[in-house]
């Protein structure tokens, strides 16, 4: 179930009352003309997670790679750090 604000549930009534229509009709009417108006397929399938590609993968590496460096201890410095009671 969709719960809705007041405002939006009492424009959807009078809409849905001047068209002679029930008030889920009015509202899948006017979402289905704006999908249309916006060019919204909304037959197709919605997009799923794709993998990346080894250029995605390489480019997320190099701004990484490129981020400063805020903490110039070395890694084993830093788990010890971590491990000191």
């Amino acid at each position: 179930m969709i719960t809705l604000s007041d405002e939006t549930e009492t424009l959807a009534k009078r809409i849905a009352g001047a068209q002679r229509v029930s008030v889920d009709e009015a509202i899948r009417d006017a979402l289905e003309q704006l999908a249309k108006s916006r060019h919204i397929d909304i037959d197709a399938p919605p997009p799923g997670r794709r993998r990346m590609s080894i250029e995605e993968m390489l480019a997320v590496g190099d701004e990484i790679a490129a981020m400063p460096l805020l903490d110039t201890r070395s890694p084993q410095e830093i788990m010890d750090d971590l491990n000191d009671p």
